[in-house]
């Protein structure tokens, strides 16, 4: 089991080399134990979305950014609402150490990616479908 303060030190230590360099703290990331990458993305010391560009390298719209910014990447582990197509919510979450994007109505699962690919499939998804 990791440190919390351990962790906390080693998230200051990755904030402060990256320089907020999305690419070069998911970079870092990459270079973590598995033990420790997945305390970190599941902690309240990364937010959401350096968690999001961790997985996907990409980055999503301004109102998603501005969405997954603002959540500790601990929300992750419920769920984060990134958009909102017609009636249906697009959600980023993190299970067992792994990316997940759904396309929910709020009752019913409609789509379900996961891995690194789920962020671009789900946007093939909403073309093609919707």
């Amino acid at each position: 089991m990791v440190d919390y303060i351990e962790l906390a030190e080693l998230a200051d230590t990755l904030f402060e080399a990256s320089d907020d360099d999305d690419e070069l703290l998911a970079e870092m990331l990459e270079t973590l134990d598995e033990e420790t990458l997945k305390a970190l993305i599941s902690s309240d010391l990364l937010n959401a979305y350096q968690v999001f560009y961790y997985f996907f390298r990409e980055t999503p719209e301004d109102l998603a950014r501005e969405r997954l910014q603002l959540h500790a990447a601990s929300d992750l582990a419920r769920g984060i609402v990134i958009e909102e197509v017609d009636i249906y919510e697009v959600v980023f979450l993190v299970e067992n150490g792994e990316p997940v994007i759904l396309m929910t109505d709020g009752e019913t699962t409609l789509a379900r990616f996961t891995g690194p690919e789920a962020y671009e499939r789900i946007g093939v998804y909403i073309d093609e479908s919707l």
